[in-house]
């Protein structure tokens, strides 16, 4: 691994080239912080792909892309005055130093839970008015769910067992199927909101990142059902001509690979 010194040496290559960029490529020059927001977005959930696929070669690019990223939007915030990439650092730094006390001050802590704890009672301090004050309105629901939890769960608000939690979700179960039953539509999605809420709560306490589950497995039915393509293809079949249990067939293999 690189000295605390070559990696500085590299963080300042990268300013520099970046400042050289700004000032001669015609794209570079014409970006804004919203028009490189989508772009931030997408680089994120390819860094999260990789993540997934456990590619660290490619975790290593796309932390690149996202380090690119910010210190473009520090650029741009330095030619306003408003902001540079060293008060993005201190900014940070300043946060993590003040939200760990037991590390930075004297208070003590007994698990990661009294930190998480400790760090949402110092954000109210701080003077945010709610707790999910920081939940951002744009993430995907099932993502938000789990936060919105995460946050309430460290201020105390929650269950105390895993089986309390598994309780309330066949409770919400039965009551979806009830709704399902009367076929009445705008119940019968209020009720299942609260299954998911329910099934993300649950694997919460199973230390489960539901995000993570859900991607693993779109990622395998995707392979599988590329294979059952491809074997189609290799017997001449076109998938809308096969019975199911001729898919199966072939599902079974994929399953077994």
């Amino acid at each position: 691994m690189h000295s605390r010194e070559d990696q500085l040496k590299a963080f300042d290559r990268l300013l520099t080239i970046m400042d050289e960029l700004r000032e001669q490529c015609p794209w570079d020059k014409k970006q804004t912080m919203e028009s490189l927001r989508h772009l931030t977005i997408e680089e994120t959930y390819e860094l999260g792909d990789a993540i997934l696929d456990q590619d660290l070669q490619e975790v290593k690019k796309e932390l690149g892309d996202v380090l690119l990223h910010i210190v473009f939007y520090a650029k741009i915030g330095s030619e306003t005055n408003d902001f540079d990439i060293a008060d993005v650092a201190h900014t940070i730094c300043e946060k993590l130093i003040n939200r760990h006390p037991h590390i930075y001050g004297d208070v003590k802590v007994d698990d990661e839970e009294d930190v998480k704890r400790n760090w949402e009672n110092l954000k109210l301090k701080e003077g945010k008015k709610s707790v999910l004050e920081g939940v951002p309105k744009s993430l995907p629901a099932l993502v938000k769910a789990n936060r919105i939890q995460d946050k309430v769960a460290g201020v105390g608000f929650d269950w105390e067992k895993p089986e309390q939690v598994w309780e309330k979700l066949k409770e919400e179960l039965n009551e979806f199927q009830e709704e399902v039953k009367v076929s009445d539509k705008a119940k019968m999605e209020a009720e299942f909101g609260d299954v998911l809420f329910s099934m993300i709560n649950y694997a919460r306490f199973l230390n489960i990142d539901p995000e993570n589950a859900l991607e693993k497995t779109n990622k395998k039915f995707i392979k599988r059902f590329q294979y059952l393509e491809n074997k189609a293809k290799e017997n001449n079949l076109e998938l809308k001509d096969m019975s199911l249990s001729q898919m199966d067939v072939f599902w079974e293999e994929a399953k077994k690979l």
